[in-house]
């Protein structure tokens, strides 16, 4: 017993030792007046309380890095090779002190010579964002797929689920996964194949449902969810892609035809207004007012496409919606003019307070994300007032957005690093509607980015996680008829 004893505390003197030579200062160390080459670019962000540990690795070629992460009352230190990889626990506990002003402090050995780069911040919001994302994992290419994942990540920690998989659906598309309210009992998305359709989860209850008609032009495309989770209201496009002539532009996505529909889903009854679905307009990407009392959605005037499409800019129109008994309104309003903006709106997304509407901005069309001009915009539903975003919008495409619950912050998609990959991007929105500089998705590899050959399409918010999984997708794809709108 007594050598046991011995054992266990001669191993327990190395260990200290260990620890105490770990964290020992480096000598000689220079100052730079330069910012340290990170990635991901956390310098100088704003987040909210509850998000995972901002991992970071050195660009450079160093041997060892160091950094000190310091608030009012303590101090977090962390050491490796490049990477930078904060204990989650004890991350967590600094984050639980609340709204604070996070100093880091990097310095890194190049070559047996230590250098400590200019300090930065991270700013600390008390207002949490909601805790899980869903978004669409596919590769980056053009008329084909391969593989199609829909995901969900717990973005308080690392931990990220498959929803539905393409592999177990004889390799059908699945479009975008949105949400009502950012309740996660309250989604859809669209599963195309033989045996597919809309798949609507309300209270864990997953329902399969044709939602096209005979009237329609096409299956029922780009959509939002009613507040009540009664209506669903839905583009129906006639989409054609194409190769691009122009290099930067890579693809061209148009419609040849669009209308708008509103789906009553406890009815399974399809309603338009002759407007909405006559040739001589295009309508596309509808949503829903945060009080459900009206819809906004994108509209411009027909052209012939594919040689008119330079010209093709569409317009924000809102109309009445009448919760009651599901009609639409019929005249509607001007929000946002694309001959007056010289642009064309795409995206909308209606922030969960009823202040604003967060849309894409492009020179022309209705499919940005290979358009590198295409920037986020925000508009005051109060005044009118137009925000550019000046402090979220990149070099390349910025779009597929949606709001966190309270308003406070919202994601997008942006291929700002390379052109090519989206990643999600976060940022906050202050009491006065200030929109401050967005940060990447925590990984808990910094490097993950690098490597990681999907793009993460249409991230969208929710409160918490859904009620399904890629399983119960695979047994309603194979085993449960489509419902039949009329």
């Amino acid at each position: 017993m007594k050598n046991k004893l011995l054992t266990y505390f001669t191993y327990c003197s190395i260990i200290l030792a260990v620890l105490v030579s770990c964290n020992r200062e480096p000598e000689n160390v220079e100052q730079s007046d330069n910012y340290p080459n990170i990635y991901p670019d956390y310098i100088n962000v704003t987040i909210p309380m509850n998000i995972a540990p901002l991992n970071f690795m050195l660009r450079d070629s160093v041997e060892n890095v160091v950094a000190e992460i310091k608030s009012v009352s303590e101090m977090l230190l962390v050491k490796g090779k490049q990477k930078i990889r904060i204990p989650e626990k004890k991350w967590k506990d600094l984050l639980l002190k609340g709204e604070q002003t996070l100093e880091i402090s990097v310095t890194a050995n190049h070559n047996g010579r230590w250098t400590r780069y200019k300090t930065f911040t991270w700013e600390v919001k008390n207002e949490s964002i909601d805790g899980y994302l869903s978004y669409r994992l596919i590769e980056p290419g053009y008329e084909v797929w391969n593989k199609i994942q829909l995901a969900e990540r717990n973005i308080e920690s690392f931990d990220e689920r498959i929803l539905a998989d393409n592999n177990l659906t004889e390799n059908s598309c699945m479009n975008c996964h949105i949400y009502g309210n950012q309740d996660p009992n309250l989604s859809m998305f669209h599963l195309r194949g033989a045996k597919g359709g809309t798949v609507l989860n309300r209270n864990g209850e997953l329902r399969k449902i044709n939602t096209r008609n005979k009237e329609m032009i096409a299956n029922a495309t780009y959509g939002n969810l009613h507040p009540s989770g009664r209506y669903g209201v839905f583009s129906s496009n006639v989409v054609i892609p194409e190769f691009h002539t122009y290099k930067s532009e890579r693809l061209e996505v148009y419609d040849r035809a669009s209308d708008l529909i509103v789906v009553d889903f406890d009815n399974n009854k399809v309603s338009t207004r002759p407007f909405l679905s006559d040739t001589t307009t295009f309508e596309t990407f509808p949503v829903f007012s945060a009080d459900g009392k009206s819809i906004f959605y994108c509209s411009a005037p027909y052209k012939p496409v594919p040689d008119s499409i330079r010209s093709m800019r569409y317009s924000i129109h809102r109309i009445a919606f009448y919760p009651k008994t599901g009609e639409l309104g019929t005249k509607p309003d001007t929000i946002w003019d694309a001959e007056k903006h010289k642009g064309s709106v795409s995206h909308l997304k209606t922030s969960p307070d009823g202040k604003y509407l967060l849309y894409t901005v492009a020179d022309y069309g209705t499919f940005p994300i290979w358009h590198r001009e295409a920037e986020l915009q925000m508009i005051n539903l109060k005044n009118g007032n137009v925000d550019k975003l000046e402090a979220v919008n990149g070099p390349n495409s910025d779009t597929y957005h949606s709001w966190s619950s309270n308003s406070r912050w919202f994601v997008f998609a942006s291929k700002r690093d390379n052109g090519i990959y989206g990643k999600p991007y976060f940022a906050y929105v202050d009491a006065e509607g200030k929109v401050h500089e967005p940060f990447v998705l925590p990984q808990k590899d910094p490097a993950t980015y690098d490597f990681m050959l999907k793009s993460f399409n249409i991230p969208e918010l929710a409160k918490g996680p859904v009620p399904f999984d890629a399983m119960d997708i695979e047994k309603l794809y194979f085993e449960q008829e489509a419902e039949v709108v009329h």
